[in-house]
């Protein structure tokens, strides 16, 4: 977990598909699908990279409660 922007990106990435979900679980909108075309090639990398993200962002469940001193 060293490079803040590579973190930074992720977690707007993973923000933005938790956005996208609470869309379709309240109001039964696909906002990618609505950009980009219902299972398109290009709304297939918008998820693919929501899910990369996400499984990098399991990373910082091993650095909560680390201090920055602290050994991890």
């Amino acid at each position: 977990m060293g490079n803040k922007f590579l973190d930074g990106t992720a977690l707007t990435i993973v923000i933005i598909g938790a956005i996208n979900w609470a869309l379709i679980g309240l109001f039964r909108f696909d906002l990618v699908a609505y950009i980009f075309g219902n299972m398109s090639w290009l709304s297939r990398i918008v998820y693919a990279l929501v899910g990369i993200c996400g499984l990098y962002l399991i990373s910082f469940y091993l650095h909560l409660g680390h201090r920055r001193g602290d050994p991890a």
